[in-house]
């Protein structure tokens, strides 16, 4: 029998559960290494997804704690597609993917897991990865560490 290893998967499992919202609580904090924030805009911040379907997944995140599309401010949707053409430029020059799944899960029945802190989700496709893992195993294999991609990705912005 094969085994993965995904430690990081442990830290979710066990720890406590609040009803307080994760990605209010990240963006008041000032860890941004810890936290996986990898940019702060004025009304939205780039981040890594800590559960990611791919190496390079990252997640733009409104600021302000809304859970629709028309809730936000023009202001707001401007620098949030801004920061998502940036995410997809700051991808294409660090991890070189074929391609980019990019997309909102607006409510739980639509995926999100989230689903009251609106989020838009940029990740990185490559030639072959997918294969047989999540289809016959159900599990999918990320290939590198969240530190590792932490670095490459915060290496390049400060270009």
């Amino acid at each position: 029998m094969e085994r993965l290893w995904a430690p990081w998967r442990m830290q979710y499992i066990t720890s406590p559960k609040t009803d307080r919202c994760l990605l209010c609580s990240l963006a008041q904090e000032s860890d941004d290494e810890k936290n996986l924030i990898l940019l702060r805009g004025e009304k939205n911040y780039i981040m890594l997804n800590a559960y990611p379907y791919n190496p390079g997944h990252l997640m733009v995140v409104f600021y302000r704690h809304i859970g629709n599309l028309e809730d936000s401010t023009d202001s707001e949707s401007i620098e949030h597609f801004q920061l998502t053409q940036r995410c997809i430029s700051l991808l294409k020059e660090t991890v070189n993917p074929n391609g980019f799944n990019i997309g909102l899960n607006i409510g739980k029945i639509a995926g999100a897991g989230i689903e009251d802190h609106l989020h838009t989700h940029i990740v990185p496709r490559w030639s072959g990865d997918v294969n047989f893992m999540p289809v016959i195993g159900e599990t999918r294999v990320v290939s590198e560490s969240l530190q590792d991609t932490y670095r490459k990705l915060k290496a390049t912005l400060k270009q």
